[in-house]
This record gives structure tokens, sequence and C-alpha cells, in this order.
């Protein structure tokens, strides 16, 4: 399977490029059959010491359905771990190709956009500073770098809603397991939530981002 490439000028950026150069990077991945522009709706909630960069998915889902997608949910190919894998270094990609420091940068994800970060921290251990996974999970199997993350404990934010019906119970009883494993966990359970952000789920993901920029300056 090759990789995908990303569309560099599908790029939503929340600085000028000369703005970019010592701010930490913070990269949003949306959700299936979303694009660039719905996670970059966020920039408001999120601490503006951050450059953000909401990137594009490569892959358009079976017409009619809108948007664009990281990897197929549907077919004989739903949610296979190589297609995630693939998605996963193409972001590492694009990111490399920017210059960015590498403990500089973080990742926040929606749901499928959430797994692909997932996957690119578990690819690419000590790349990024944190992660923030939203109504997502991490893809199940056994990656190189997993043994790096159980030892190092990077911080990753874990926020879903108790009304999800979206993701599959054994994808979230697998991450439920997973995460406390290989990171420093921190989140919430959101009481009524169903598969979407609510303000207080922001709230809570400004306060740990604020923290990570803590982390940074000591």
């Amino acid at each position: 399977m090759s990789d995908p490439v990303l569309d560099e000028n599908a790029v939503r950026w929340s600085t000028d490029a000369a703005d970019r150069t010592d701010r930490p990077l913070l990269v949003l991945l949306h959700g299936y059959g979303s694009d660039e522009a719905d996670l970059f709706g966020l920039v408001p909630h999120l601490p503006e010491a951050f450059t953000v960069a909401a990137l594009r998915a490569p892959l358009a889902p079976p017409w009619p359905a809108p948007g664009y997608s990281w990897y197929p949910i549907e077919g004989l190919e739903s949610r296979d771990p190589a297609a995630v894998t693939a998605a996963a270094r193409a972001v590492l990609a694009w990111i490399d190709a920017q210059g960015f420091g590498h403990s500089r940068v973080g990742l926040l994800g929606f749901s499928q956009g959430a797994a692909v970060a997932m996957q690119a921290m578990r690819l690419a251990p000590g790349r990024f500073a944190f992660g923030v996974n939203l109504a997502g999970y991490v893809t199940p199997g056994i990656l190189p770098g997993d043994e790096v993350l159980r030892d190092e404990r990077p911080p990753i934010f874990w926020g879903r809603g108790t009304h999800d019906d979206v993701i599959p119970d054994a994808l979230v009883a697998h991450t439920t397991a997973w995460l406390p494993e290989h990171s420093d966990l921190s989140g919430r359970v959101y009481p009524g939530l169903t598969h979407s952000v609510s303000a207080d789920e922001l709230a809570d993901v400004h306060v740990f981002l604020t923290k990570r920029l803590a982390d940074d300056a000591e």
C-alpha cells in the first residue's frame, strides 16, 4: 500500500509564515466526511501561543458522502490498520517537511483523525510532545514504537461522550486498556455527549494544552 500525500494548498494556518518559527505547532486532524475547515473552527478556543495547522485528509469517501477521509471505514478495507498507518505516515511526512523542532509539535484529532494522531505517535515516539484524542480510538495491533511510549508516557488527553454510538464498543474497550499503559493519560467521559465536541470538553482541552505550554517553558 502506497502512502497518500497531503495537499499542501489545503492546509489552514492560524498564523502567517513569518510568525511560526519560534512557536509550538498544533496539528489538527478532522474526522470522516469532513475537511480542514471543521476543526479549524476550534482555534478561538485554543491557547494563542500555538501555531495551529488544520490538515485535509487525502481520500474521498464513497459518493455521495461529503468531505474527505483518512482511511476507508466501509467494505473489505474497513478500519484496516495498514490504512491507518499509511495515513499516519502521510501526516509525519507533512510535519517533517515543515521543519519544526521535535519537542514542539502536538497532535489533536477528532474521531478518525484522532485514530491517525494516535497512530502517528506510535510510529514516531518522541516526535510529539503530546496528543489530544477527541471521540477517537487507538488502532489494535502492535507497532515498534509502542514499547518506547510505554517507557516515555507522553501526555495524552482522551475525551468521549456517554452517548457516542459511532466508535465500536470493542475499539473503546481496547483504547481504555491501551492508553493508561502507554501515556500519561488525562481526560473525561462527558454525560449525554454524542459523537461531537462540547463546550465543557473544549474547556478541558484548553487546560490540557495550557499545561503543555508550561511543560515547554520548563
